[in-house]
C-alpha cells in the first residue's frame, strides 16, 4: 500500500512537471517569434533615421503612442511623432544612423513587453559610435490583434561621472 501511494505521489509530482515544462516550452516557442518582431521594428526605424523620413519612424508606433527625446521633448500620438522626428532629421541628426549597443527584454505580461536598448549615433562616412551620442531608452511595445508596436520610447542621453 505504502509503496503505492509512493508511486503515486511521484507520478503526479512528474506529470505536474511535465506539464509546466510543455507550458514553458510553448511560451519559449512564441516569444522566439515575438523577438523576431521586436527586431522588424528596430529594424524599421532604422530605415527610417537612414532615410530620414519621420513618419515611417513614426509607423512603428501604435497611433497614440509617445516618444520623450534625449532632450525632453514630447512628442504625442504617431502625427506628432512624425512631425517631431522629421524636424530632427531636418535640422540636428541628418546624416546619421542609429546603432545598438546591447538590448534587454522583459515581459511584463504576455502582450505587453519592456525593451531596455543602449545605442548611439554613427555619423555618415563614419564607423564609430559619436561620443556625445551614448543613449540608453526604454520601449513599451503592446500585442494588440496579433501586432506588436511601440506604445511607448522615452531615451535619455549618457553622461560619464568622472
Amino acid at each position: 500500500m505504502r509503496k503505492s501511494i509512493r508511486f503515486a505521489a511521484v507520478a503526479a509530482a512528474a506529470a505536474g512537471l511535465l506539464a509546466f515544462g510543455a507550458a514553458a516550452a510553448a511560451e519559449d516557442r512564441g516569444r522566439g517569434g515575438d523577438q523576431a518582431a521586436f527586431d522588424a521594428i528596430r529594424e524599421a526605424q532604422e530605415a527610417a533615421w537612414i532615410a530620414e523620413d519621420g513618419a515611417a519612424f513614426a509607423a512603428t508606433f501604435h497611433a497614440d503612442g509617445d516618444v520623450v527625446t534625449f532632450n525632453g521633448d514630447h512628442l504625442r500620438g504617431r502625427e506628432g511623432i512624425a512631425e517631431g522626428m522629421q524636424y530632427y532629421f531636418d535640422g540636428y541628426i541628418e546624416g546619421s544612423r542609429l546603432h545598438m549597443l546591447t538590448e534587454q527584454v522583459r515581459y511584463v505580461e504576455p502582450d505587453v513587453v519592456v525593451i531596455v536598448r543602449e545605442s548611439c549615433l554613427i555619423d555618415e562616412g563614419e564607423t564609430e559610435c559619436r561620443a556625445d551620442s551614448l543613449s540608453t531608452n526604454t520601449n513599451v511595445l503592446t500585442r494588440e490583434r496579433g501586432e506588436w508596436l511601440q506604445t511607448s520610447f522615452q531615451n535619455t542621453r549618457r553622461f560619464g561621472f568622472e
